[in-house]
């Protein structure tokens, strides 16, 4: 069974990457023992094929340029997917503030909302902090959108 599982595993991860905590819950959602999930996670592991440092430094990388996620809203699903606070901390330390408030002025000009005011303001704070950016760096864009429209 353990073979039967490895090759289901190495399929699975050829498809979509995962993290070791996401494979060994697919692999116990479709009946694997707990035995043969580490077996096959070793083994997945020793081949190159399963390496949660590479995959937080990629869906950091993708979060960040197709979604425009920011850093703290990246934290958030890595933790949830079972990566380790220092492979996380590893894939955001890429990400320096310049490069954030780039892409927070980006989302913004993208929105084309009106920053004038107050409101405008606010909700252009509230939807770049439900992405994920820190408050500096959404008060940062914010600024440099506001200004560059006066």
């Amino acid at each position: 069974m353990a073979d039967e599982a490895f090759a289901r595993a190495l399929a699975a991860l050829r498809r979509k990457e995962r993290s070791i905590a996401e494979l060994d819950a697919w692999l116990a959602e479709r009946g694997v023992s707990e035995g043969e999930r580490a077996e096959v996670v070793v083994r997945l592991i020793e081949v190159g094929e399963l390496d949660d440092r590479r995959f937080a430094l990629r869906f950091a990388q993708d979060k960040r340029e197709l979604a425009g996620w920011g850093a703290e809203r990246i934290r958030e699903a890595l933790a949830a997917r079972g990566v380790s606070e220092a492979e996380v901390s590893e894939a955001l330390a890429a990400d320096e503030e310049p490069a954030q408030i780039k892409r927070a002025e980006a989302l913004l000009r993208r929105r084309a909302e009106t920053l004038d005011d107050d409101r405008g303001r606010g909700r252009a704070l509230s939807y770049l902090t439900r992405r994920g950016y820190a408050y500096e760096v959404a008060h940062a864009a914010i600024r440099r959108v506001d200004r560059d429209a006066a």
